[in-house]
């Protein structure tokens, strides 16, 4: 194990991310909100750490292998997290306990969504904009994780994607074709973010919102700079907006790679891929289900705005974003834990959504009908084909395998959640809020997570981690194998 590598690396990335901490300052200094010292104490905290870690192993460069990989990555999520922490626990507004100034920096940078924080419209400037900013380079780091990295690694199934990764990542070991890739998607990323801040503004937001939420929306993340989400806007247009860019940012990034080359727009590869014809499906099927339920209940005065409504919440929730234009908890019959089970699926492999993802669903349901088959035909041969190419048992084991974990690590932290004293609904839909990258729950965990314990708050980081570290990734730094040599 190269561990004199790996805190090189980390160290390089302490030192990046203190970066971060200069735009909320500017922001501070430009609104006069007086929000600004705290980032510029934690800028030359982590600028320091940084460079404690890189400085003493600054000439060890060797090549990283699997295992330094998976090991990295968890670092990384986990390093930058509690540095980013460290704004919120030097801010005296808003006032934060240690546990919650992890929570909300846990549930920015994993593009999670879920929030201690209340009263939002009264905050700093430069506090709103930092958590967006987290969101967003968070929802980066899962594009380069889940399209460059876990294929590589062979997480739960992601060697499905390795064909279709930017740039020929083919080797088993970190590479410097890893790097090309990013630096592609970071492209991608970064004019789809553009793009979305520019649909804001023309749709009649201000500059400051249109930037934050375009930031959240094409991370997936959902935080907000009002308490009432979209709804504070009360705007169909900019909800059609929202809409719109979270189906695109739920695509499977190599996708947007493909379709957007040198050699011009190819836009015959979205809909040749199967993944992205199942999310669709998916998408207008919840619409239709809440539209239809919302209908025949007569909340809304019209149609028009009932399926305003439905589209957006069940977009918003399905694709692991939940931004709110409604209290969808309050809504009637079976309607609130339909879209919590929806964001199990969340949006394609590769893309900033959270959940088991959409192509994983489908290896599923595909794995289950060629079982049946083999009940009716024992000596039969079947094989799964997704896009025209017959998949390896391998991918198929991988996926399961995957479930598997995901179910039991959920249901490890909603037990727990029970022990620690929250009701059933709350302890279910907090486990997977935070689990899938949601936010927003059910009970306790409606409108915010800042009525619950201080214990209960640590147990849903670490499910948060879990969620946005594909499960494997953090798993099987538990177990023995992965420490011997």
């Amino acid at each position: 194990m190269q561990y004199r590598t790996i805190i090189r690396i980390t160290g390089l990335l302490m030192g990046l991310f203190s970066l971060s901490l200069l735009p909320p300052a500017l922001v501070a200094v430009i609104y006069k909100d007086g929000g600004g010292a705290a980032f510029i104490q934690a800028f030359f905290l982590s600028l320091l750490l940084g460079f404690l870690l890189w400085y003493p192993n600054r000439h060890h460069k060797k090549d990283l292998r699997t295992r330094e990989g998976f090991l990295l990555v968890v670092l990384f999520w986990g390093v930058l997290g509690s540095i980013g922490a460290v704004p919120f626990i030097f801010s005296s507004q808003p006032d934060l306990s240690l546990a919650d100034s992890f929570f909300e920096s846990f549930s920015g940078l994993t593009t999670t969504g879920a929030t201690v924080l209340v009263g939002l419209d009264d905050l700093p400037k430069a506090i709103l904009f930092y958590r967006h900013l987290l969101q967003w380079l968070g929802g980066m780091g899962i594009i380069v994780l889940a399209v460059a990295i876990l294929p590589v690694l062979g997480v739960g199934g992601m060697q499905l994607y390795r064909a279709e990764i930017p740039g020929p990542v083919k080797d088993s070991k970190m590479t410097p074709r890893i790097a090309e890739s990013a630096k592609a998607l970071w492209y991608i990323y970064l004019a789809l973010t553009i793009a979305c801040a520019f649909a804001y503004w023309l749709a009649g937001m201000d500059l400051f919102d249109a930037i934050c939420h375009s930031f959240s929306t094409i991370a997936i993340g959902g935080f907000s700079t009002h308490d009432a989400s979209m709804g504070y806007f009360d705007s169909t247009t900019i909800n059609m907006v929202c809409v719109v860019f979270l189906l695109i940012a739920a695509l499977n990034f190599s996708l947007h790679f493909a379709a957007f080359t040198r050699r011009g727009i190819n836009l015959k590869v979205y809909f040749r891929d199967a993944e992205f014809k199942a999310l669709l499906v998916v998408q207008l099927t919840l619409t239709l289900i809440c539209f239809a339920t919302l209908y025949h209940s007569g909340i809304y005065d019209n149609p028009e705005e009932t399926f305003d409504f439905a589209l957006f919440q069940a977009v918003s929730i399905s694709t692991t974003a939940g931004f709110g234009t409604e209290s969808f908890h309050m809504w009637p019959l079976f309607l609130p834990m339909l879209l919590i089970f929806s964001s199990f699926i969340g949006g394609c492999g590769g893309s900033t959504a959270g959940g088991i993802k959409v192509m994983r669903v489908i290896l599923l349901l595909l794995q289950g009908s060629r079982e049946l088959k083999r009940l009716v035909h024992p000596r039969g041969m079947f094989s799964i084909r997704i896009n025209g190419k017959a998949l390896p048992d391998r991918v198929i084991d991988a996926v399961w395998g995957f479930f598997s974990a995901y179910a039991l690590v959920f249901v490890v932290c909603m037990l727990i959640l029970m022990a620690l004293g929250l009701d059933n609904i709350t302890a279910f839909s907090a486990t997977a809020a935070c689990l899938n990258n949601l936010g927003p729950g059910l009970g306790e965990v409606a409108s915010n997570y800042a009525s619950i314990g201080d214990g209960a708050k640590w147990v849903l980081v670490v499910a948060m981690l879990f969620g946005r570290l594909e499960v494997f990734t953090l798993l099987v730094l538990f177990t023995p194998t992965f420490w011997k040599n």
